[in-house]
């Protein structure tokens, strides 16, 4: 019987057990982060690190921009197939594809006038 077949299957599975272990490992033999004012200061999201309170509140527009993302990002990937088969689709397809997008750009200029893009 040949196992060459099975060769991927093991290699993933040892891969997917390997890589977790490694992390963890290099916790303890990798250099050990140093805490000072650079760590503490705010990074990407503008809001200062925190230690004491996991649940304080965040200003909503954190909540509306990320909401607006997840929205406008699971749009994007529905222009991922018709990429692949625009061929296939035709002039139906792209004229599909153009409503699809406008639709996406009325809804954008939509929530620019109603102000969930203001920060102020």
């Amino acid at each position: 019987m040949n196992y060459n077949f099975y060769l991927p299957l093991v290699v993933i599975l040892t891969l997917t057990a390997l890589i977790p272990f490694l992390f963890h490992l290099s916790r303890y033999v990798g250099e050990k982060s140093k805490q000072g004012d650079t760590i503490n200061q705010t990074y990407e999201s503008g809001i200062k690190k925190t230690y004491k309170d996991s649940f304080e509140r965040f200003n909503i527009k954190y909540y509306l921009v990320a909401i607006i993302f997840v929205i406008f990002d699971v749009e994007i990937l529905f222009m991922f197939p018709w990429a692949v088969t625009l061929r296939e689709t035709g002039l139906l397809g792209l004229f599909e594809m153009f409503t699809f997008m406008a639709l996406l750009l009325a809804g954008l200029i939509y929530i620019y006038k109603k102000g969930a893009l203001k920060w102020s």
